[in-house]
């Protein structure tokens, strides 16, 4: 384990892989800026090369504008999408409300610890920075540098301590719970990008994986 002073100093991602619908994500290194776009084609997702233990990821984010309901984006921590026995720390955009987030995380593939937070301005509506701080007892989410929820870890209580991706995507969630998550689906104003920018990763935290396992 590399030396917890560095869990929490950043740089900036260096290299992303792109898991599906490559044609919809545009990934500028020279200025740190990431690209989703959603339309006919469907969404993307892109994640880092890298899996990390702990430490500190973020990034700026502006939101779809128009009528997003139905729509899902989000930046978060997964050590594994498609694993059903996966950790996972979460910042979600639900496209029916353009002033709230949920945060949620998972322990070997349980969460439903999902909270709802008022943002307090349209997430479309300009850039807003994104914190996810993640300690081996410890989860805190920050947006523009305020703690919106901390959780602690509890004596004999799972956690999430599975190295972990930094992914991000924009997908069509409105099949779950009958649209209830996150609206129905109404695509008036598709193209819907959503645009990342300065994303940063720990200095000292990555750890040897394969990227296919």
């Amino acid at each position: 384990m590399a030396d917890p002073a560095l869990q929490h100093e950043t740089h900036p991602i260096n290299q992303i892989a792109i898991d599906y619908t490559p044609e919809a994500c545009d990934h500028c290194p020279e200025n740190n800026s990431i690209k989703l776009t959603y339309d006919h084609r469907g969404g993307a997702r892109w994640r880092s090369t890298s899996r990390f233990l702990y430490g500190t990821f973020s990034s700026l984010i502006q939101c779809p504008k128009g009528n997003t309901s139905g729509l899902n984006f989000n930046i978060y921590l997964s050590s594994l999408e498609g694993d059903k026995s996966q950790d996972e720390i979460d910042f979600e955009f639900l496209g029916k409300d353009k002033n709230l987030v949920q945060t949620n995380y998972f322990t070997t593939g349980t969460g439903n610890r999902e909270q709802l937070h008022d943002l307090g301005f349209d997430y479309s509506d300009g850039f807003h920075e994104y914190v996810i701080k993640w300690y081996p007892h410890s989860i805190e989410w920050l947006i523009d540098g305020k703690i919106v929820r901390k959780v602690e870890r509890k004596e004999g209580e799972a956690f999430p301590e599975k190295p972990m991706f930094l992914y991000a995507s924009v997908w069509d969630a409105s099949y779950i719970d009958d649209g209830k998550w996150t609206g129905p689906y109404v695509g008036c104003d598709s193209p819907y990008v959503c645009l990342y920018r300065d994303v940063r990763v720990p200095v000292g935290t990555s750890v040897e994986c394969s990227c296919d396992s």
